[in-house]
């Protein structure tokens, strides 16, 4: 039997329609975000994650002091970053969010691999070697700059950051970009040897770099929080900031995969309560997206049992 392209419960399928529906009902939307909270704390505490913990200590931090300092005031917030997402209210655009992502990334990791008795720390490896095993294969021979686009609170910047490091065998230049200065205080503090050039409050859609700017680009779990034409909006401008043989890496959730597509009810039901743009993303045709706005399109590889890896490549000059 051939594999299902997306899971039953996102596009237009009946379960999906249904399940949209559900999430419409408030009392029901605001029953499904809280059960979605307390999913993802207990994971992680099970784990050994220090959730609360986390939190307090981020809390009791200057953080909150470098709001002003990193925050763009020029910055207009495009609609689809403004509604309820992840069981926030204001999305990532609150400190609770910002300081819970760090934990709720370790846990994120460790469902992957729900029947192996791994640590967080060990998921976190698996996962991020993994897309940079596939990114290495197509990234340019020599790697100086590299941008971070959606970095969150540096989870997937500094791992990329010390990988190309690795792999040059000297320093290079890491920029993490993101539309939340929330998360971008926490991952300023949370870099605490400055190994990242840069930490930018900014718009995927239109970033502040000149053509011609990096040799490696990565997308890493931002896709499925955007609704398509942002997605294709986002590509062009990589393009346009990506020296020609430079590599965009991209690597989300993985529509194919039967772990996501047999999720138990329970599950997706409070997956899409909240990933608003969940129907987009698991219809949408990246592949077909990057081709469209000029990237030589190279792979895509399932990377672990949830996610898969997607490689562009900006062609050379003609």
């Amino acid at each position: 039997m051939e594999a299902k392209v997306k899971p039953d419960w996102a596009g237009e399928d009946l379960l999906s329609r249904f399940v949209n529906l559900l999430i419409q009902i408030k009392p029901i939307y605001g029953l499904m975000k809280q059960q979605a909270r307390q999913v993802l704390i207990k994971t992680a505490e099970k784990k050994g994650i220090p959730w609360r913990e986390n939190c307090q200590k981020l809390d009791n931090s200057e953080t909150k002091a470098l709001l002003e300092q990193i925050t763009n005031p020029e910055i207009s917030y495009p609609d689809y970053y403004q509604v309820p997402f992840h069981a926030y209210d204001r999305g990532n655009l609150c400190w609770q969010a910002a300081f819970e992502a760090t934990s709720a990334t370790q846990s994120m990791a460790l469902r992957v691999w729900p029947e192996e008795n791994i640590s967080w720390q060990t998921a976190q490896e698996r996962l991020r070697s993994s897309f940079h095993q596939v990114l290495g294969q197509y990234s340019p021979n020599h790697v100086q700059d590299v941008l971070d686009i959606g970095c969150s609170v540096g989870m997937s910047t500094l791992p990329l950051h010390r990988y190309f490091c690795q792999q040059q065998n000297q320093k290079i230049r890491t920029v993490g970009l993101d539309l939340s200065p929330y998360m971008l205080s926490v991952a300023k503090i949370q870099d605490s040897q400055g190994e990242i050039a840069e930490w930018i409050h900014g718009l995927a859609e239109k970033t502040p770099f000149g053509d011609n700017s990096f040799d490696v680009v990565t997308l890493q779990f931002v896709l499925h929080e955007l609704p398509g034409h942002a997605t294709e909006e986002i590509f062009r401008e990589v393009l346009r900031i990506l020296r020609p043989g430079g590599c965009l890496g991209i690597v989300d959730n993985n529509p194919r995969s039967p772990v996501i597509q047999n999720l138990p009810p329970a599950l997706f039901v409070l997956m899409k309560s909240t990933e608003p743009w969940s129907d987009d993303y698991y219809t949408f045709d990246v592949e077909a997206a990057l081709q469209k706005v000029g990237f030589d399109y190279k792979t895509t590889v399932a990377t672990d049992p949830r996610h898969r890896t997607i490689i562009g490549i900006k062609p050379m000059s003609p």
